[in-house]
Protein backbone atom coordinates (compact mmCIF):
# COMPACT_ATOMS: atom_id res chain seq x y z
CA UNK A 1 0.00 0.00 0.00
CA UNK A 2 1.06 3.63 -0.64
CA UNK A 3 2.32 5.53 1.53
CA UNK A 4 0.38 8.89 1.90
CA UNK A 5 2.81 12.15 1.63
CA UNK A 6 2.47 14.04 4.79
CA UNK A 7 0.69 17.35 5.28
CA UNK A 8 4.02 19.21 5.58
CA UNK A 9 5.42 17.60 2.43
CA UNK A 10 2.11 18.20 0.51
CA UNK A 11 1.65 22.04 1.74
CA UNK A 12 5.36 22.67 0.99
CA UNK A 13 4.70 21.02 -2.73
CA UNK A 14 2.21 23.07 -3.17
CA UNK A 15 3.36 26.68 -2.32
CA UNK A 16 6.70 25.53 -4.67
CA UNK A 17 4.34 25.07 -7.70
CA UNK A 18 2.22 27.79 -7.45
CA UNK A 19 5.46 29.98 -7.18
CA UNK A 20 6.76 28.36 -9.97
CA UNK A 21 3.76 28.97 -11.74
CA UNK A 22 4.01 32.40 -10.91
CA UNK A 23 7.75 32.46 -12.06
CA UNK A 24 6.91 31.53 -15.54
CA UNK A 25 3.86 33.38 -16.04
CA UNK A 26 5.64 36.72 -15.27
CA UNK A 27 8.65 35.58 -17.14
CA UNK A 28 6.51 35.17 -20.77
CA UNK A 29 4.60 38.70 -19.41
CA UNK A 30 7.46 40.50 -19.33
CA UNK A 31 8.96 39.19 -22.41
CA UNK A 32 5.83 39.61 -24.12
CA UNK A 33 5.12 43.30 -22.90
CA UNK A 34 8.79 44.23 -23.69
CA UNK A 35 8.75 42.79 -26.70
CA UNK A 36 5.31 44.99 -27.38
CA UNK A 37 7.26 47.81 -26.09
CA UNK A 38 10.38 48.18 -28.16
CA UNK A 39 8.55 47.27 -31.20
CA UNK A 40 6.77 50.47 -30.94
CA UNK A 41 9.58 52.19 -29.92
CA UNK A 42 11.23 51.06 -33.09
CA UNK A 43 8.59 51.81 -35.07
CA UNK A 44 8.42 55.13 -33.45
CA UNK A 45 12.22 55.77 -34.38
CA UNK A 46 11.90 53.76 -37.70
CA UNK A 47 8.53 56.10 -38.62
CA UNK A 48 10.30 59.37 -37.56
CA UNK A 49 13.09 59.00 -39.65
CA UNK A 50 10.73 57.87 -42.51
CA UNK A 51 8.99 60.69 -42.53
CA UNK A 52 12.28 63.33 -41.97
CA UNK A 53 12.90 61.84 -45.28
CA UNK A 54 10.16 62.42 -47.10
CA UNK A 55 9.95 66.59 -45.63
CA UNK A 56 13.15 66.72 -47.67
CA UNK A 57 11.79 65.79 -51.03
CA UNK A 58 11.40 69.06 -53.35
CA UNK A 59 9.75 69.49 -56.65
CA UNK A 60 10.84 71.76 -59.64
CA UNK A 61 10.50 72.01 -62.71
CA UNK A 62 13.40 70.03 -63.65
CA UNK A 63 12.05 67.09 -61.31
CA UNK A 64 12.48 65.58 -57.62
CA UNK A 65 15.60 66.28 -55.77
CA UNK A 66 16.01 64.30 -52.87
CA UNK A 67 18.02 65.23 -49.91
CA UNK A 68 18.49 62.43 -47.25
CA UNK A 69 19.77 63.70 -44.29
CA UNK A 70 22.13 62.47 -41.90
CA UNK A 71 19.66 62.99 -38.44
CA UNK A 72 17.34 60.49 -40.12
CA UNK A 73 20.10 57.32 -40.10
CA UNK A 74 21.94 58.82 -37.13
CA UNK A 75 18.07 58.00 -34.97
CA UNK A 76 18.53 54.56 -36.34
CA UNK A 77 22.15 54.24 -35.83
CA UNK A 78 21.32 54.94 -32.28
CA UNK A 79 18.72 52.14 -31.25
CA UNK A 80 21.68 49.62 -32.30
CA UNK A 81 24.06 47.83 -34.65
CA UNK A 82 21.20 47.17 -37.55
CA UNK A 83 21.59 47.53 -41.58
CA UNK A 84 19.35 49.91 -42.37
CA UNK A 85 17.67 50.47 -46.30
CA UNK A 86 16.15 52.60 -47.71
CA UNK A 87 14.06 53.06 -51.38
CA UNK A 88 12.36 56.25 -53.08
CA UNK A 89 10.01 56.25 -55.95
CA UNK A 90 8.50 58.39 -58.17
CA UNK A 91 5.44 57.06 -58.93
CA UNK A 92 6.50 53.37 -60.00
CA UNK A 93 9.53 54.52 -60.64
CA UNK A 94 13.12 53.79 -57.75
CA UNK A 95 15.17 57.17 -58.41
CA UNK A 96 17.50 56.03 -55.09
CA UNK A 97 17.85 53.45 -52.93
CA UNK A 98 17.56 49.64 -52.77
CA UNK A 99 15.17 48.96 -55.96
CA UNK A 100 14.67 45.50 -54.48
CA UNK A 101 12.77 46.83 -51.24
CA UNK A 102 9.85 45.21 -50.89
CA UNK A 103 6.58 47.50 -51.43
CA UNK A 104 4.02 47.87 -48.90
CA UNK A 105 0.63 45.82 -49.12
CA UNK A 106 -1.26 48.97 -49.54
CA UNK A 107 -0.74 52.54 -50.81
CA UNK A 108 0.79 54.26 -48.05
CA UNK A 109 -0.26 58.03 -46.74
CA UNK A 110 1.07 60.79 -44.26
CA UNK A 111 1.08 58.81 -41.43
CA UNK A 112 3.95 55.98 -41.57
CA UNK A 113 2.65 52.41 -42.03
CA UNK A 114 4.40 49.42 -40.83
CA UNK A 115 5.19 46.04 -41.98
CA UNK A 116 8.16 42.80 -41.54
CA UNK A 117 8.93 41.29 -44.77
CA UNK A 118 12.43 39.21 -45.30
CA UNK A 119 15.16 40.61 -47.06
CA UNK A 120 18.65 39.71 -47.40
CA UNK A 121 18.78 37.00 -45.03
CA UNK A 122 17.42 38.91 -41.87
CA UNK A 123 13.98 40.01 -41.12
CA UNK A 124 13.42 43.94 -41.82
CA UNK A 125 10.87 46.16 -40.65
CA UNK A 126 10.04 48.87 -42.68
CA UNK A 127 8.23 52.14 -42.66
CA UNK A 128 6.66 53.71 -45.71
CA UNK A 129 5.57 56.90 -46.17
CA UNK A 130 3.77 58.64 -49.38
CA UNK A 131 3.21 62.16 -50.25
CA UNK A 132 2.76 64.30 -53.24
CA UNK A 133 4.91 66.63 -54.70
CA UNK A 134 4.65 69.38 -57.78
CA UNK A 135 6.59 68.85 -60.73
CA UNK A 136 6.50 71.44 -63.59
CA UNK A 137 2.80 72.22 -62.16
CA UNK A 138 1.71 68.29 -62.13
CA UNK A 139 1.34 66.54 -58.90
CA UNK A 140 3.21 63.60 -58.54
CA UNK A 141 3.04 60.90 -56.18
CA UNK A 142 6.35 60.06 -53.74
CA UNK A 143 7.05 57.14 -51.89
CA UNK A 144 9.32 57.12 -49.36
CA UNK A 145 10.39 53.20 -47.81
CA UNK A 146 13.13 53.31 -44.53
CA UNK A 147 13.85 49.55 -43.65
CA UNK A 148 15.82 48.48 -40.95
CA UNK A 149 16.96 45.18 -39.23
CA UNK A 150 15.67 43.86 -36.26
CA UNK A 151 18.98 42.48 -34.07
CA UNK A 152 18.76 45.22 -31.66
CA UNK A 153 14.92 44.38 -30.61
CA UNK A 154 15.72 41.04 -30.17
CA UNK A 155 18.85 41.73 -27.94
CA UNK A 156 17.09 44.04 -25.99
CA UNK A 157 14.11 42.13 -25.82
CA UNK A 158 16.31 38.79 -24.94
CA UNK A 159 18.03 40.90 -22.02
CA UNK A 160 14.96 42.66 -20.97
CA UNK A 161 13.54 38.51 -20.74
CA UNK A 162 16.65 37.22 -18.28
CA UNK A 163 16.65 40.29 -16.31
CA UNK A 164 12.68 38.67 -16.12
CA UNK A 165 13.57 35.36 -15.58
CA UNK A 166 16.00 36.52 -12.44
CA UNK A 167 13.19 38.17 -10.53
CA UNK A 168 11.36 35.27 -11.12
CA UNK A 169 13.33 32.65 -9.73
CA UNK A 170 13.92 35.04 -7.12
CA UNK A 171 10.66 35.40 -6.06
CA UNK A 172 10.30 31.70 -6.69
CA UNK A 173 13.19 30.85 -4.22
CA UNK A 174 11.50 33.41 -1.78
CA UNK A 175 8.57 31.72 -2.44
CA UNK A 176 9.38 28.55 -1.53
CA UNK A 177 11.65 29.43 1.30
CA UNK A 178 7.88 31.28 2.80
CA UNK A 179 6.02 28.01 1.75
CA UNK A 180 8.34 25.86 4.12
CA UNK A 181 7.95 28.80 6.86
CA UNK A 182 3.75 28.73 6.45
CA UNK A 183 3.93 25.07 6.66
CA UNK A 184 5.66 24.79 9.50
CA UNK A 185 3.76 27.59 10.86
CA UNK A 186 0.45 26.30 9.79
CA UNK A 187 1.22 22.44 11.31
CA UNK A 188 2.98 23.68 14.64
CA UNK A 189 -0.07 23.59 16.44
CA UNK A 190 -0.91 20.27 15.27
CA UNK A 191 2.87 19.07 16.26
CA UNK A 192 2.47 20.49 19.86
CA UNK A 193 -0.77 18.67 20.05
CA UNK A 194 0.68 15.03 18.93
CA UNK A 195 3.50 15.66 21.25
CA UNK A 196 1.35 16.77 24.28
CA UNK A 197 -1.08 13.79 23.76
CA UNK A 198 2.28 11.23 23.24
CA UNK A 199 3.97 12.10 26.17
CA UNK A 200 0.92 11.01 28.55
CA UNK A 201 1.16 7.61 30.32
CA UNK A 202 -1.23 4.77 29.24
CA UNK A 203 -3.42 4.73 32.13
CA UNK A 204 -3.82 9.27 31.58
CA UNK A 205 -7.44 9.26 30.08
CA UNK A 206 -8.25 12.63 30.87
CA UNK A 207 -9.71 15.01 28.03
CA UNK A 208 -7.49 17.03 26.11
CA UNK A 209 -7.37 20.42 27.38
CA UNK A 210 -4.66 21.98 25.37
CA UNK A 211 -5.77 25.35 23.83
CA UNK A 212 -5.75 25.09 20.36
CA UNK A 213 -6.65 27.21 16.76
CA UNK A 214 -10.10 27.22 15.83
CA UNK A 215 -9.38 25.12 12.81
CA UNK A 216 -8.16 22.00 14.83
CA UNK A 217 -10.97 22.49 17.23
CA UNK A 218 -13.10 19.80 15.49
CA UNK A 219 -10.26 17.40 15.88
CA UNK A 220 -9.38 18.03 19.93
CA UNK A 221 -13.45 17.50 20.48
CA UNK A 222 -13.22 14.19 18.38
CA UNK A 223 -10.39 13.17 20.28
CA UNK A 224 -11.67 13.78 23.58
CA UNK A 225 -15.17 11.57 22.59
CA UNK A 226 -12.43 8.87 21.75
CA UNK A 227 -10.56 8.99 25.00
CA UNK A 228 -14.05 9.13 26.84
CA UNK A 229 -15.50 6.18 25.17
CA UNK A 230 -12.46 4.15 25.39
CA UNK A 231 -12.32 5.11 29.49
CA UNK A 232 -15.72 4.27 29.65
CA UNK A 233 -14.92 0.60 27.90
CA UNK A 234 -12.24 -0.10 30.03
CA UNK A 235 -14.50 0.65 33.05
CA UNK A 236 -17.11 -1.89 31.94
CA UNK A 237 -14.15 -3.96 30.82
CA UNK A 238 -12.67 -3.76 34.27
CA UNK A 239 -15.69 -4.47 36.12
CA UNK A 240 -16.69 -7.32 34.12
CA UNK A 241 -13.91 -9.08 34.95
CA UNK A 242 -13.72 -8.31 38.27
CA UNK A 243 -17.73 -9.43 38.73
CA UNK A 244 -16.99 -12.26 36.53
CA UNK A 245 -14.10 -13.75 38.52
CA UNK A 246 -16.15 -13.51 41.50
CA UNK A 247 -19.27 -15.02 40.58
CA UNK A 248 -17.14 -17.95 38.48
CA UNK A 249 -14.57 -18.67 41.79
CA UNK A 250 -17.00 -18.58 44.41
CA UNK A 251 -18.87 -20.86 43.67
CA UNK A 252 -16.26 -23.13 42.48
CA UNK A 253 -14.21 -22.78 45.67
CA UNK A 254 -17.47 -23.69 47.52
CA UNK A 255 -18.12 -26.85 45.16
CA UNK A 256 -14.89 -27.67 45.93
CA UNK A 257 -14.40 -27.03 49.95
CA UNK A 258 -17.94 -29.22 49.98
CA UNK A 259 -16.46 -31.65 48.71
CA UNK A 260 -13.14 -32.07 50.60
CA UNK A 261 -15.77 -32.36 53.76
CA UNK A 262 -17.70 -34.84 51.88
CA UNK A 263 -14.02 -36.71 50.70
CA UNK A 264 -12.70 -36.71 54.89
CA UNK A 265 -16.18 -38.24 56.29
CA UNK A 266 -16.37 -40.82 53.53
CA UNK A 267 -15.28 -44.56 54.13
CA UNK A 268 -16.22 -46.68 51.61
CA UNK A 269 -13.60 -46.66 48.95
CA UNK A 270 -15.95 -46.05 46.12
CA UNK A 271 -16.94 -43.18 47.23
CA UNK A 272 -13.84 -41.72 47.99
CA UNK A 273 -12.56 -41.58 44.15
CA UNK A 274 -15.54 -40.44 42.91
CA UNK A 275 -15.31 -37.50 45.42
CA UNK A 276 -11.41 -36.81 43.91
CA UNK A 277 -13.10 -37.43 40.52
CA UNK A 278 -15.08 -34.21 41.52
CA UNK A 279 -12.65 -32.17 42.85
CA UNK A 280 -10.24 -33.04 40.22
CA UNK A 281 -13.10 -32.00 37.70
CA UNK A 282 -13.82 -28.83 39.85
CA UNK A 283 -10.26 -27.99 39.87
CA UNK A 284 -10.15 -28.30 35.99
CA UNK A 285 -13.16 -25.75 35.62
CA UNK A 286 -11.41 -23.65 37.89
CA UNK A 287 -8.33 -23.55 36.27
CA UNK A 288 -10.01 -23.42 33.06
CA UNK A 289 -12.19 -20.31 33.88
CA UNK A 290 -8.86 -18.51 35.99
CA UNK A 291 -6.72 -18.72 32.81
CA UNK A 292 -9.57 -16.77 30.60
CA UNK A 293 -10.14 -14.43 33.33
CA UNK A 294 -6.39 -14.19 33.89
CA UNK A 295 -5.84 -13.75 30.08
CA UNK A 296 -8.66 -11.03 30.12
CA UNK A 297 -6.85 -9.09 32.86
CA UNK A 298 -3.21 -9.17 31.43
CA UNK A 299 -4.44 -8.22 28.22
CA UNK A 300 -6.02 -5.35 29.70
CA UNK A 301 -3.57 -4.64 32.09
CA UNK A 302 -1.03 -4.61 29.98
CA UNK A 303 -1.42 -1.27 28.57
CA UNK A 304 -1.53 0.41 31.90
CA UNK A 305 0.55 -1.57 34.38
CA UNK A 306 0.34 0.10 38.27
CA UNK A 307 4.00 0.20 39.99
CA UNK A 308 4.05 -1.93 43.18
CA UNK A 309 6.89 -1.93 45.49
CA UNK A 310 7.02 -5.94 45.88
CA UNK A 311 8.96 -8.60 47.52
CA UNK A 312 9.59 -11.43 44.78
CA UNK A 313 10.57 -14.31 47.61
CA UNK A 314 7.72 -13.23 49.55
CA UNK A 315 5.31 -13.74 46.36
CA UNK A 316 6.71 -16.49 45.33
CA UNK A 317 6.32 -18.14 48.60
CA UNK A 318 2.87 -17.69 49.36
CA UNK A 319 1.80 -18.40 46.13
CA UNK A 320 3.62 -21.92 46.41
CA UNK A 321 2.18 -22.18 49.80
CA UNK A 322 -1.63 -21.77 48.05
CA UNK A 323 -1.36 -24.70 45.40
CA UNK A 324 1.20 -26.84 47.30
CA UNK A 325 -2.86 -28.44 48.48
CA UNK A 326 -3.57 -29.10 45.13
CA UNK A 327 0.29 -30.70 44.69
CA UNK A 328 -0.67 -32.98 47.19
CA UNK A 329 -3.83 -34.32 45.89
CA UNK A 330 -1.97 -35.05 42.36
CA UNK A 331 1.13 -36.82 45.12
CA UNK A 332 3.79 -34.02 43.87
CA UNK A 333 5.81 -31.74 45.66
CA UNK A 334 6.97 -28.33 45.47
CA UNK A 335 10.59 -27.92 46.62
CA UNK A 336 11.09 -24.11 46.79
CA UNK A 337 14.98 -22.22 46.78
CA UNK A 338 14.78 -19.06 48.15
CA UNK A 339 17.77 -16.38 48.46
CA UNK A 340 18.53 -15.38 51.78
CA UNK A 341 17.17 -11.91 51.68
CA UNK A 342 14.56 -10.30 50.02
CA UNK A 343 14.00 -9.64 45.91
CA UNK A 344 12.45 -6.02 45.54
CA UNK A 345 11.01 -5.45 42.59
CA UNK A 346 8.20 -2.75 41.02
CA UNK A 347 5.71 -4.22 39.27
CA UNK A 348 2.06 -4.77 38.34
CA UNK A 349 1.20 -7.80 41.80
CA UNK A 350 -2.33 -8.89 39.23
CA UNK A 351 0.06 -9.53 36.05
CA UNK A 352 3.20 -10.87 38.01
CA UNK A 353 0.96 -13.28 40.24
CA UNK A 354 -0.89 -14.46 37.37
CA UNK A 355 2.43 -15.21 35.99
CA UNK A 356 4.14 -16.95 38.39
CA UNK A 357 1.10 -19.03 39.37
CA UNK A 358 0.67 -20.35 35.34
CA UNK A 359 3.86 -21.24 35.64
CA UNK A 360 3.24 -23.44 39.22
CA UNK A 361 -0.16 -24.45 37.70
CA UNK A 362 1.36 -25.92 34.50
CA UNK A 363 4.21 -27.99 36.07
CA UNK A 364 0.99 -29.27 38.23
CA UNK A 365 -1.09 -30.40 35.36
CA UNK A 366 1.79 -31.57 33.09
CA UNK A 367 3.84 -33.18 36.13
CA UNK A 368 4.50 -36.91 37.22
CA UNK A 369 3.32 -38.29 40.24
CA UNK A 370 5.62 -38.51 43.02
CA UNK A 371 8.16 -35.64 41.43
CA UNK A 372 9.02 -32.76 42.96
CA UNK A 373 8.73 -29.35 40.80
CA UNK A 374 11.38 -27.41 41.67
CA UNK A 375 11.15 -23.75 42.30
CA UNK A 376 13.93 -21.93 42.21
CA UNK A 377 14.77 -17.91 42.90
CA UNK A 378 17.77 -16.06 42.39
CA UNK A 379 18.73 -12.63 44.00
CA UNK A 380 18.57 -10.93 40.36
CA UNK A 381 15.18 -11.65 39.31
CA UNK A 382 15.07 -15.23 37.45
CA UNK A 383 12.36 -17.65 38.40
CA UNK A 384 13.22 -20.84 37.30
CA UNK A 385 10.05 -23.80 37.33
CA UNK A 386 11.42 -27.30 36.54
CA UNK A 387 9.62 -30.07 36.85
CA UNK A 388 9.61 -34.00 35.62
CA UNK A 389 6.68 -33.91 33.20
CA UNK A 390 6.05 -34.71 29.65
CA UNK A 391 8.62 -32.33 28.18
CA UNK A 392 7.93 -29.68 25.29
CA UNK A 393 6.51 -32.18 22.38
CA UNK A 394 7.07 -32.26 19.18
CA UNK A 395 6.45 -27.99 18.34
CA UNK A 396 8.79 -27.04 19.99
CA UNK A 397 9.29 -24.09 22.92
CA UNK A 398 8.30 -21.17 20.68
CA UNK A 399 4.53 -22.81 19.61
CA UNK A 400 4.20 -23.10 22.92
CA UNK A 401 3.89 -19.90 23.98
CA UNK A 402 0.87 -18.95 21.19
CA UNK A 403 -2.48 -18.20 22.14
CA UNK A 404 -4.43 -21.30 22.72
CA UNK A 405 -1.45 -23.27 21.33
CA UNK A 406 -0.78 -27.09 23.45
CA UNK A 407 1.79 -29.27 22.89
CA UNK A 408 0.67 -32.65 20.70
CA UNK A 409 1.68 -35.03 23.93
CA UNK A 410 -1.08 -33.39 26.17
CA UNK A 411 -4.12 -34.48 24.46
CA UNK A 412 -5.61 -36.28 27.31
CA UNK A 413 -5.41 -33.41 29.91
CA UNK A 414 -7.69 -30.84 29.98
CA UNK A 415 -6.03 -27.51 29.20
CA UNK A 416 -6.89 -23.86 27.65
CA UNK A 417 -3.84 -23.44 25.85
CA UNK A 418 -3.78 -20.13 27.72
CA UNK A 419 -1.00 -20.62 30.71
CA UNK A 420 2.03 -20.30 28.81
CA UNK A 421 0.64 -17.03 26.95
CA UNK A 422 -0.10 -15.19 30.30
CA UNK A 423 3.23 -15.83 31.50
CA UNK A 424 4.74 -14.34 27.99
CA UNK A 425 2.49 -11.18 28.22
CA UNK A 426 2.52 -10.71 31.66
CA UNK A 427 6.34 -10.75 31.44
CA UNK A 428 6.28 -8.50 28.86
CA UNK A 429 4.29 -5.92 30.62
CA UNK A 430 6.67 -6.32 33.74
CA UNK A 431 9.71 -5.49 31.68
CA UNK A 432 10.85 -8.87 31.18
CA UNK A 433 11.30 -12.19 29.33
CA UNK A 434 10.23 -15.81 29.62
CA UNK A 435 11.62 -18.65 28.32
CA UNK A 436 10.98 -22.47 28.33
CA UNK A 437 13.55 -25.32 27.36
CA UNK A 438 13.80 -29.04 27.76
CA UNK A 439 15.18 -30.18 30.77
CA UNK A 440 18.13 -32.76 30.97
CA UNK A 441 16.99 -36.00 32.10
CA UNK A 442 13.18 -35.43 31.22
CA UNK A 443 10.39 -32.65 31.85
CA UNK A 444 10.51 -29.30 31.43
CA UNK A 445 12.42 -26.06 33.03
CA UNK A 446 10.54 -22.21 32.24
CA UNK A 447 12.60 -19.18 33.26
CA UNK A 448 10.88 -15.93 34.07
CA UNK A 449 13.35 -13.12 34.78
CA UNK A 450 12.16 -10.32 36.05
CA UNK A 451 13.64 -7.00 36.35
CA UNK A 452 14.46 -5.44 39.94
CA UNK A 453 14.18 -2.10 41.08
Amino acid sequence: MRRPASIRRRLLLQGIGVAALLALVLYLAVRGVAGAAIQTVQDSVLGTATVVIAEELRGGADGISVDIPYAAFSMLGAVGEDRVFYRILVGDQTVTGYPDLPLPDVVPGLTPAFYTVPYQDAQVRVGAVGRSVLVDGNRVDVTVLLGQTRTAQAVISAQMANRAAGLGLGIFALAAVLALISARSVLAPVHDLALAVGRRGPQDLRPVRRAVPRELVPLVAALNGLIARLRSALDRTESFITEAAHHVRTPLATVRMQTEVALRQATDDATRASLRNVIRAVDNAARSTGQMLDHASVIYRSDQPTQDALDLAVVLRDLVGQMAPTADMRDMAFVLDLPVGPVPLSADRLLLESALRNLLDNALKYGTADTDIEVALTSDGCVTVCDRGRGLGGGGAAALTGRFARGDNVGDVVGSGLGLSIVRDAARACGGTFTISPRPGGGTCATLHLPLR
